[in-house]
């Protein structure tokens, strides 16, 4: 697996033979036994193989201290925290249960480091991969904490390798309701309820809508969800990305119309705003994925409730076993 100082992610479900952590044990064997290899591809994510310590903190969900002084954010897995930031806020259930995930599987224990691309945050902290042995099998923790809903994927700039991976060892435990996903806070949010994502500023947040148009400018391009670009929920991407990505800059005026997903930081711009750094953080729809089949006829989730009648219903995605995901 780690040949040359280079950490292949081709077979990362074979890592992520999950043990019985804070309600994954169910989706233990399904990973085990899960994708075949697949043949290198351009989209492949590939780690630098770092060096292996132990940890001897947990700093919180996505934060661990090691032997040799350093702090290590794992990058790609943004643990819950909670939104009361009042100094006697209660203990936040879904972030207690992301760092008893996390203990679990790192504290006291050697983990072996990967990395790629941005090699710090601002903090200091280096940002990393992290692998540790599991009855004879490497474990990835990222994909861990992901597949049992203690974290949703995300990237920084410059650090957005292996999202493909990310997001799908994600998309099992939000179409089984996992850990976070079962909690209406971490809910996937409506393009058209403006309101409720300007509430939400800086916050990461999943947005789920129609694309209305794709509009390009001299400085970036905008992919909008409404006619009022002045109010309704817009996603940006600016020239630098799309020249980074000419491929799938091609791709973007064929959104419109299509139910997509965009997740990122919730910004203000003339309205809800999310900035595109990186061609991940726009996908389609859950219910737009192969092999979804639609809800029952007049089938309504709990957010079409609150928003009915102006939207559209949405479908309920029907899970799938670990094995179908594509990686």
């Amino acid at each position: 697996m780690m040949r040359g100082g280079v950490f292949s992610m081709h077979r990362v479900f074979r890592f992520c033979q999950l043990m019985a952590v804070a309600g994954v044990a169910a989706f233990a064997a399904g990973l085990a036994a899960a994708a075949e290899p697949r043949k290198p591809d351009a989209d492949a994510c590939t780690l630098h193989a770092g060096p292996t310590r132990s940890v001897v903190r947990v700093v919180d969900a996505e934060t661990v201290a090691l032997d040799d002084q350093q702090e290590v954010r794992l990058i790609g897995a943004l643990a819950p925290r909670s939104p009361d930031l009042a100094s006697d806020a209660q203990p936040w259930l879904p972030e207690v249960a992301a760092v008893a995930a996390l203990r679990a599987l790192v504290l006291g224990r050697s983990v072996s480091l990967a990395t790629a691309g941005r090699g710090r945050d601002r903090y200091g902290r280096q940002l990393a991969h992290l692998f540790v042995e599991e009855k004879g099998e490497r474990v990835w923790v990222q994909g861990a904490l992901l597949a049992g809903g203690h974290a949703r994927a995300y990237g920084l700039p410059g650090s957005y390798d292996c999202m493909r991976e990310l997001t799908a060892h994600e998309r099992v435990a939000r179409q089984a309701g996992l850990g976070l996903w079962a909690n209406a806070a971490y809910a996937v949010r409506s393009a058209r309820a403006t309101r409720d994502l300007m509430r939400r500023r800086n916050a990461y947040e999943i947005v789920a809508g129609k694309v209305a148009k794709v509009t390009a400018t001299k400085a970036r391009t905008y992919v909008n969800f409404g006619a009022d670009w002045r109010r309704d929920f817009t996603a940006g991407i600016e020239q630098r990305v799309l020249r980074a990505n000419p491929n799938w800059a091609k791709t973007l005026a064929g959104l419109e119309g299509k139910r997509v997903e965009v997740r990122g930081w919730i910004q203000y711009r003339n309205g809800p705003y999310i900035d595109i750094e990186d061609p991940s953080q726009i996908s389609p729809a859950e219910n737009e994925l192969p092999g979804r089949s639609p809800p029952p006829a007049g089938a309504m989730t709990s957010s079409d409730r609150s928003e009915q009648p102006e939207r559209e219903k949405e479908e309920r995605p029907v899970p799938s076993a670990p094995g179908a995901l594509d990686l």
